[in-house]
């Protein structure tokens, strides 16, 4: 920590021993029409060939000898601004950009500058425009971040028509996903077919695969960081939109203009409306239903020229009713996320920007059951408290320095069962609450060795600390609870800690092509265990204790970049390989129960090793993207499958994308996406038997078989109506067909027994349910 701490000084002193002729020109680079600020746009300086890229809040800062320089400030889909420095002495400058509204690049995915994927010293990273999501075929109508991603190499869909998603061999739970800094724990609604993300409420989407920098951590697969829009700074503006199954109502706009600003978004499902009327009064099943809905809300405000203030939160729930009269039994299940962020921006100098944040997020799920007098009620959850501050530092154009630390205090709520009947209350002893404290420090540096060699070092520290309340019971071989010990309130249970580096190294072969090499160490300190393929909402998360270990991965990445065609085309070759100790999964014959859940788990390791392939069209009126994974994904657990490897869940050969947009002319956009992919890993019965003369089944060993292949194609057309006189507003339809050709994709796999054992009949037979055939749908958005 003292190596730290001088390390930090003498960041803020290196400023001052600057030779005197330098000096800083810095700013916010912004959107002329909305005043949002842009995340990673470019601002290069010539001769020296200088570039420095906006920070996660639009700020930017380069320091510059005395002297003349031409500056080129770009974003894609927004005119690049061109203009003429004359920098003698420091200088404070927002930059305004354009937008371009016939930049047909804003529906592909690209790197925020066309030659970043060659000249950064970052692997993995995706920038994604919400036009690509909004552009693209969407399931029932319902524009959806997630499942575009799913679209990329080394991004996996886990299953059909599900928003969750496996990064190179990871599980869901791998993945951190990030809302204005607040992590969410469940990114699922209708149990995993939409994902909780309004595209009208969002900003900016960053995927990270590989070669995560330093101030992301507690987790091991990827990153997903998401920011919601600040609201347009200079009018008001409303965004509305009708599908088959939801519709979206957004607004924003100054409180004060060029001072503050909101931004609220809201989304509701009426399927529970729909259905209503299908459901006779009469029916035992009158009063059941579904709908879920969600809203976004933020605001900003700018106190001086150094200082802005965010405040952004999100509340979304699902909630599904059951009722069967003839049965007198109803239920009704609700579950969702909170989150609220509070973030403080802070210039100390032309080359020091901080940011402190604070965070709150929940995530619950609670079952109401009555039958006649009888009420039940199951809830479990999570719930964290945030505080950190992270520390952006220019101190010269070779480097850029970032720094930071962080807190967070977590609540695991288990299985947590009450109840009563008629007046006798019971509240069995089965609550077993989890406290835990979690910390990290990190420091990495984006250093421009030379012209062609560029090296993204970081190193992270975290520290896992188990606290009480919380009692930890001895059992003899039969399980039974022979000897306990008692932890006090915020009394250590059991401390876990480790650094984490962090490395990627490019080298320029030219302008047009370049070789990278990384290497990261990460550690996961809390769980989510399932026999799921995605995150439902009756999944528990769990921290490291002193029987559950946190999980620990070494990923190895190399790839080749190249662009060619003046900057037509973007392509890549990304070859990896993972290893993740401390994996965990539930005992062979685990049925869920309200016991603890870690007494259930047994622990091994995985390891996944792969190539991507990536072809991206940028310009031109037909743009798109190819995208190719050839992949293995392998577990090994002493206590599973006799301690043999078998292939992971996650694990699928081939999976390859083609997504193509075309623009046929000013009111008509036409996109289509083609997805294959190796049939899922399953285990299945080999052998049928009769014992006692009930039918018994002997499963194969762990995944021994695979599923059908999967494929699909999706078709849409976008008409923009172009009036010949100009009006209030605009609108577009957007008309998608979901599995064009019907393919009857494989959910799962039941046996069905025909005949009788008696008659000498009997037959056991395979059965195959696919969930969806063709769906038409249309959706109509309005912008006032």
């Amino acid at each position: 920590m003292q190596k730290l701490l001088i390390w930090v000084l003498a960041c803020f002193t290196l400023p001052n021993l600057q030779a005197q002729d330098k000096f800083t020109f810095n700013g916010y680079i912004k959107d002329s029409l909305t005043g949002e600020t842009l995340i990673g746009a470019n601002l290069s300086c010539k001769p020296e060939n200088k570039t420095v890229v906006s920070n996660q809040y639009g700020f930017y800062s380069i320091t510059l000898k005395k002297g003349v320089y031409s500056v080129t400030c770009s974003f894609v889909g927004y005119q690049a601004k061109e203009f003429v420095l004359n920098l003698s002495d420091n200088l404070q400058q927002n930059i305004l950009l354009l937008p371009n509204s016939a930049q047909i690049s804003d529906v592909t995915v690209y790197s925020r500058k066309r030659d970043n994927n060659i000249k950064t010293a970052q692997m993995g990273k995706f920038e994604l425009s919400v036009n690509t999501a909004r552009t693209l075929p969407a399931f029932l109508g319902e524009v959806d971040i997630l499942k575009t991603l799913q679209l990329l190499p080394g991004v996996r869909n886990a299953g059909e028509g599900n928003a969750g998603f496996y990064v190179r061999g990871g599980g869901p739970d791998q993945n951190l996903i990030l809302l204005d800094d607040a992590v969410v724990y469940n990114t699922g609604h209708l149990f995993g077919f939409f994902s909780v993300f309004n595209s009208d409420a969002i900003k900016n989407v960053t995927l990270i695969k590989g070669g995560m920098p330093a101030q992301y951590g507690g987790r091991i697969s990827s990153v997903v960081d998401i920011a919601m829009k600040e609201g347009n700074q200079h009018t008001t503006q409303v965004d509305a939109g009708i599908g088959l199954i939801a519709s979206r109502f957004s607004i924003q706009g100054p409180i004060k203009k060029n001072k503050a600003s909101y931004m609220i978004s809201a989304r509701r499902t009426y399927i529970d409306a729909l259905a209503k009327p299908m459901i006779s009064k009469t029916s035992e099943y009158y009063g059941s239903g579904y709908y879920f809905y969600d809203l976004n809300a933020k605001m900003n405000y700018q106190f001086s020229e150094k200082d802005k203030l965010f405040l952004s939160g999100y509340f979304g729930r699902d909630k599904f009713n059951f009722n069967n009269t003839k049965r007198s039994f109803s239920t009704t299940i609700p579950w969702g996320n909170s989150t609220a962020t509070l973030r403080w921006n802070h210039i100390f100098n032309k080359q020091l920007f901080a940011n402190t944040t604070l965070v709150y997020n929940d995530y619950r799920f609670s079952l109401d059951g009555r039958q006649n007098d009888l009420n039940l009620r199951l809830s479990s959850g999570i719930r964290d408290l945030t505080a950190k501050t992270d520390v952006d530092f220019y101190p010269v154009p070779e480097h850029r320095i970032r720094f930071g630390l962080q807190y967070t205090y977590h609540t695991f709520l288990p299985n947590i069962l009450s109840g009563n009947q008629d007046s006798v209350v019971f509240s069995p002893n089965n609550s077993t609450r989890k406290f835990a404290n979690e910390w990290a420090v990190y420091v990495q540096d984006d250093w421009e060795i030379s012209p062609k060699l560029k090296l993204n070092l970081g190193l992270r520290y975290s520290l896992f600390q188990q606290v009480g309340r919380f009692t930890w019971y001895q059992r003899d071989a039969s399980g039974n609870k022979t000897d306990s010990t008692v932890y006090g309130p915020g009394q250590h249970v059991k401390t876990y800690g480790g650094l984490e580096p962090r490395a990627t190294l490019r080298f320029a072969i030219n302008e047009n092509e370049s070789v990278k090499i990384a290497a990261t160490r990460n550690l996961q300190y809390i769980h989510l265990v399932t026999n799921a393929g995605s995150t439902l909402p009756t999944d528990l998360w769990v921290p490291s204790t002193l029987r559950v270990k946190p999980q620990i991965s070494w990923q190895y990445a190399l790839g080749y970049f190249k662009n060619f065609g003046n900057g037509m085309f973007e392509t890549s070759v990304e070859a990896y390989y993972k290893n993740m100790e401390n994996q965990i999964e539930y005992r062979e014959g685990y049925t869920p129960s309200l016991k603890d859940p870690e007494e259930e788990f047994v622990f091994g390791r995985g390891w996944s090793y792969g190539a991507e392939f990536f072809v991206n069209k940028l310009k031109g009126r037909w743009t798109g993207w190819i995208g190719y994974t050839l992949s293995w994904t392998w577990r090994r657990f002493p206590d599973l499958n006799d301690g043999l490897k078998y292939p992971s869940r996650y694990d699928r050969r081939h999976d390859l994308s083609i997504v193509s947009s075309y623009e046929l002319n000013k009111k008509w956009k036409l996109s289509s996406v083609f997805t294959y992919g190796t049939g899922n890993a399953t285990s299945l019965p080999e052998r049928f038997y009769f014992v006692g003369g009930v039918l018994t089944q002997e499963y194969s060993r762990i995944n021994a078989y695979r599923m059908k292949a999967y494929h699909r194609l999706d078709v849409s057309a976008t008409y923009t109506p172009q009036p010949k006189k100009q009006r209030k507003f605009s609108s577009n339809w957007v008309f998608s067909i979901y599995n064009l050709y019907s393919r009857m994709n494989p959910y799962f796999i039941y046996y069905d027994q025909e005949g009788t054992a008696a008659a000498g009949t009997l037959k056991v037979v395979a059965k195959q349910v696919s969930l969806f055939p063709i769906l038409p749908s249309v959706t109509w958005n309005i912008r006032l």
